[in-house]
C-alpha cells in the first residue's frame, strides 16, 4: 500500500510517455561577436541552396559579386571584420549558386554557377592571398544554370551536378570528363540530389513533386523507386538518404504547411510518417548526422533550427528541441563531424549566414565528465576515400573508412597535398597530353601545375 502511495500507477508508465534520449537536452549557443565573420555581403541570389560550406580548415560563403560570381574562403580562425578587399574565388562569369568542400580533401571545393559550368578549385594551405580566377578543372556539359553540386561520399574525385536543364551529370574530376549523364529521368527542375551512405544510389527531389531513387550505373531503367506527389504543395522539396537506406523529405502540404516525411525505398506507396510543422514559406534545408541519427532542419528565412532524432521504431521521427535566435538565416553551413570539439561534447556546429555576417552556432550535449564520451562519438567517416573514381565507375562500392575521434581530429598535411596534387593535377596533365587539341576546354590547368608535378 505504501508503495502505491509513494509511486502511483501512472508513475510506472512514465517511461512510455517521456522517451529517453541522450539528445533531449542538446542546447545551441551562438558564438560571441568576436568569433563571427563580419562585413560579408552574402549572396542575394534567389536560389534555395545553403550558400555556405565548411570543413575543419575553412568556411566558404557565396557572396555578391559585380560582373560575375564569387565566393569567399576564410580560414576558420579568421574571425572578426573581413576587409572588403579580401581575395575571393572569382572565376565564374555568372552568380555562384552552390558550393561544396570535397570530403576527401580539405583544400578542394566545387562550385556550380548560372554560367552553366561546374568548377573545382584547390585552395592554398593557409587560404587565399590573392584572388583566384583559375580553377583546377572546369566541367562543361550543362546547357542551363547549375544549382547543385555534391561530392561522392566514398570515391575519390567523383562529383555529381544538377542543372536547370533537368539533367544530372556525374563527373570524373581527375580527368575532367562527364562519365554519366541522366537526361530523361526528370521532366522539370531538380531541387535536390543526395548520395546514399556508400554512394551506390542517388535520391532526387524534382519540381514535378516526385522523389526518385536512382541507380546511376545501372543499364537500362535507372529509376529503381519513385513517389509522385511526395508533398502536395508547390514550394520546393528536399530529399536526403539516411544511413539505413530510408529517405527523409521536407516539403509543403496543399495548405502550405511545412512537412517532414520518412519513406521506405522498398515501398513508397505511403510514407512511414509525416510530421506537420508550421505555415512558414521558407524551404527547409535538412542536415543529417549518420553517427547519431539526428536531423537538423534549417528553414530559409527562419530564425530557428529544429532537430529530430530518427529511430527504427514507430513513430520513427522524434522532435528533440528548437534553437531560436532573433535574426533570420540566409543560408547555413554544417561542419563535418571530424571538425567538432569532442572535449566540449559538441555534436554539431552550424555557420548561420545573416545579411552581412556569418555566425557559428554550437550544439552541445551537457555532460559533467571530462572524459571522452564514446556514446556521442562513434567512429565517423574520415577523409580517406574507399575507392578511386575508376573503380566506382566500373561498378565497385565502398563503405566510408571510419576514424576515431577519441584524441580529436588532426589533419595530415602531407597526405592532403600529395593526394590532391598527384591525383587531380597529374590526371589532368596526362589527359591534356593525350588530347593535344589546344582548344580543349574540359580541363584548364592552374598556373601552378608545372611547379607541382615532379
Amino acid at each position: 500500500m505504501l508503495n502505491l502511495l509513494l509511486f502511483p500507477p501512472y508513475f510506472h508508465d512514465m517511461k512510455r510517455v517521456v522517451r529517453q534520449s541522450k539528445f533531449r537536452h542538446v542546447f545551441g549557443q551562438a558564438a560571441k561577436n568576436d568569433q563571427c565573420y563580419d562585413d560579408i555581403r552574402v549572396s542575394r541570389v534567389t536560389w534555395d541552396s545553403t550558400f555556405c560550406s565548411v570543413n575543419p580548415k575553412f568556411v566558404a560563403i557565396i557572396v555578391e559579386a559585380s560582373g560575375g560570381g564569387a565566393f569567399l574562403v576564410l580560414p576558420l580562425h579568421k574571425t572578426g571584420r573581413i576587409d572588403k578587399s579580401y581575395p575571393s574565388v572569382c572565376g565564374h562569369t555568372g552568380p555562384v549558386l552552390d558550393i561544396e568542400w570535397c570530403p576527401h580533401n580539405d583544400q578542394v571545393i566545387a562550385s556550380g554557377s548560372e554560367d552553366c559550368t561546374v568548377m573545382v578549385w584547390q585552395i592554398p594551405e593557409n587560404g587565399l592571398v590573392t584572388p583566384m580566377a583559375e580553377p583546377v578543372v572546369a566541367l562543361e556539359g550543362h546547357s542551363k544554370r547549375v544549382g547543385i553540386v555534391a561530392w561522392h561520399p566514398t570515391a575519390r574525385n567523383v562529383l555529381v551536378s544538377a542543372g536547370c536543364d533537368n539533367m544530372i551529370i556525374i563527373w570524373n574530376v581527375g580527368t575532367g570528363e562527364a562519365m554519366i549523364s541522366l537526361e530523361d529521368e526528370h521532366p522539370d527542375v531538380i531541387f535536390s540530389v543526395s548520395w546514399n551512405r556508400n554512394g551506390s544510389l542517388l535520391c532526387t527531389a524534382c519540381k514535378d513533386k516526385s522523389i526518385r531513387v536512382i541507380d546511376p550505373r545501372k543499364d537500362g531503367e535507372k529509376i529503381i523507386a519513385e513517389k509522385e506527389k511526395a508533398h502536395d504543395g508547390a514550394r520546393p522539396m528536399r530529399a536526403i538518404f539516411l544511413s539505413d537506406g530510408n529517405v527523409l523529405t521536407t516539403g509543403f502540404s496543399r495548405m502550405s504547411e511545412r512537412q517532414l516525411a520518412l519513406w521506405n525505398t522498398h515501398n513508397m506507396e505511403e510514407p512511414m510518417t509525416v510530421n506537420e510543422m508550421d505555415t512558414s514559406n521558407g524551404v527547409l534545408l535538412p542536415f543529417y548526422d549518420p553517427d547519431t541519427n539526428v536531423v537538423y532542419l534549417c528553414g530559409k528565412g527562419d530564425s530557428s533550427i529544429r532537430y529530430f532524432e530518427i529511430t527504427d521504431e514507430a513513430p520513427y521521427v522524434h522532435f528533440l528541441n528548437t534553437f531560436s535566435s532573433k535574426e533570420p538565416q540566409r543560408g547555413m553551413g554544417y561542419m563535418p563531424k571530424r571538425g567538432l570539439d569532442v572535449n566540449k561534447c559538441e555534436i554539431a556546429r552550424f555557420f548561420k549566414l545573416h545579411e552581412r555576417k556569418c555566425e557559428p552556432i554550437v550544439m552541445t550535449v551537457p555532460r559533467k565528465s571530462d572524459l571522452f564520451q564514446d556514446d556521442l562519438y562513434p567512429d565517423t567517416a574520415g577523409p580517406d576515400p574507399a575507392l578511386e573514381a575508376e573503380e566506382w565507375f566500373e561498378g565497385k562500392n565502398g563503405d566510408p573508412i571510419k576514424i576515431s575521434l577519441k584524441n580529436g581530429y588532426v589533419p595530415s598535411k602531407s597526405r592532403e597535398i600529395k593526394v590532391v596534387k598527384k591525383n587531380i593535377l597529374d590526371s589532368k596533365v596526362t589527359k591534356n597530353a593525350e588530347n593535344s587539341a589546344p582548344s580543349s576546354k574540359c580541363a584548364t590547368p592552374a598556373p601552378s601545375v608545372p611547379e607541382v608535378i615532379c
